[in-house]
């Protein structure tokens, strides 16, 4: 069994963010997008943020993953203030603490299942032989030891997610973070995606997925609804 975010023990607060704000101008008109938000992750949680679409998820997201930055508060990852670091280490946080998953997978269509999983290993430095050692031990985790030298147009969506999911998990990252994961999915393959991350959540990652999906929300250990830029915790029949 792979070993999740080595040095961080079960309970360990990974995330924490305080009164955080994301304000956009248009021309004379600003628009509040998140009004104060915090929040908490702690290590080998599964949190589920539900919310429609205009809610905030995306702009929330964006900030979790060290892709935008917010207007106000305080945002700390593995205890470091994420504010305060340049852009080179921003780049190494992206690459090392947080493993992305999207709705529409982001594979490059001209590289095999192999080339893309390998890429974050390959701008983290990894020699080469522990770098195809890992390839392939992903690979396999995820079910896919057959299909390695595919290329993206000769497998299924749901493969295709699973070379995403093996892709985001090769760093070993601190935070598997996936946006609408099965949006892009029929309600069946969708199932065996959230099966798999189960299965990630109960080797001791920390995953947090953002979604409209009651449903798919369900899955989570956890849910935090948002809402028109608030965060709230709460039953999901009440979202």
């Amino acid at each position: 069994m792979m070993q999740a975010a080595q040095g961080k023990k079960a309970g360990d607060r990974i995330l924490e963010m305080r009164g955080i704000t994301k304000d956009y101008v248009l021309g004379e008109e600003t628009s509040h997008v998140l009004k104060g938000i915090s929040l908490d992750v702690r290590q080998g949680e599964f949190l589920a943020v539900l919310g429609p679409s205009g809610s905030g998820k995306s702009t929330l997201m964006n900030i979790i993953g060290c892709l935008d930055v917010p207007t106000g508060g305080e945002y700390r990852l593995s205890g470091r203030l994420i504010a305060e670091q340049d852009e080179a280490s921003l780049a190494r946080i992206r690459n090392r603490e947080i493993g992305f998953v999207f709705q529409q997978f982001q594979l490059l269509q001209k590289q095999t299942a192999r080339q893309n999983v390998e890429l974050p290993l390959l701008y983290a430095n990894m020699p080469e032989k522990k770098r195809r050692a890992r390839v392939e031990e992903v690979l396999c985790r995820v079910g896919l030891e057959d299909r390695m030298d595919y290329y993206p147009n000769q497998l299924s969506g749901g493969q295709q997610q699973r070379v995403a999911i093996a892709r985001a998990i090769s760093v070993n990252p601190t935070v598997l973070l996936a946006d609408e994961p099965t949006g892009a999915l029929d309600q069946k393959t969708g199932g065996q995606v959230m099966e798999l991350f189960h299965e990630l959540n109960k080797e001791g990652r920390t995953i947090i997925m953002i979604t409209h999906d009651r449903h798919i929300a369900q899955h989570a250990g956890r849910i935090v609804r948002i809402l028109d830029g608030n965060l709230s915790e709460g039953d999901i029949e009440d979202a």
